[in-house]
Order: structure tokens, then C-alpha cells, then sequence
């Protein structure tokens, strides 16, 4: 198991992580410097263990916040894509002329590509 040096609130810590884990341990750190050096620019004197705790619910409430937002997302897709399935079900699904006429365009298309290709060569 790698050793890792990481830095949070200008103190140096060694921890220990899987194989190739590295980079995800050092970005969490980083992470979690950020919100220690913020800390530590607003109140001068913490303990480590204090300044870690700190920042951690910092982090913690950044992660509840982001997390509601992922839910409220997935609701709306969800309800999305309930009124696209019942669009869909009220209409049979995508016009049978709408295929064929985008089907035809993408014939020409198909047909001008080829012809701007052999007029290139």
C-alpha cells in the first residue's frame, strides 16, 4: 500500500491508500486544503483536529448541497421523460412521414456529399 504525503492547513500528513488511488487521495486533499486554508484565513488559532473538522463539514455541507441538486435533477428527467413516453404513446410514436422524409434528406445529403468528393479528386 503507497504512502502519500498530503498537505492540509500548512501541516503535513502521511496517509495510506490502494494502488493506484493516488491521484483521487491527492485531489481529495486539495480539496480539502482549500476549505482548511479558508479556515485558517478566518480564525488563526485551531487546533489540527479542530481545523480538520472544520473542514470536513465544510466539504460535507458543499457535497449535501450538490447532492440535492443531483436529486431535484433526476426528478426532472424522470418527469421528463415520463411526458416524452406519453407523448409518444398519444402519437405512435415518431410519424411514419417524418422518418421518411428525414430519411430522403439524408439521401441527398448522402448523394451531394459524394459528388462535392468526386468533383474534389
Amino acid at each position: 500500500m503507497p504512502e502519500v504525503t498530503i498537505a492540509v492547513g500548512g501541516r503535513d500528513f502521511q496517509v495510506a491508500c490502494a494502488e493506484g488511488e493516488e491521484h483521487y487521495l491527492k485531489s481529495a486533499a486539495a480539496m480539502l486544503d482549500a476549505e482548511a486554508q479558508t479556515m485558517l484565513s478566518q480564525i488563526r488559532h485551531l487546533t489540527e483536529s479542530r481545523l480538520l473538522l472544520m473542514a470536513g463539514l465544510m466539504l460535507a455541507d458543499k457535497t449535501a448541497g450538490l447532492d440535492d441538486t443531483l436529486k431535484l435533477a433526476e426528478r426532472k428527467i424522470a418527469s421528463l421523460e415520463a411526458e416524452l413516453a406519453e407523448a409518444r404513446a398519444a402519437t405512435g410514436g415518431v410519424p411514419e412521414a417524418v422518418t421518411d422524409t428525414l430519411s430522403e434528406l439524408a439521401a441527398r445529403a448522402e448523394a451531394i456529399a459524394d459528388q462535392v468528393e468526386s468533383k474534389a479528386s
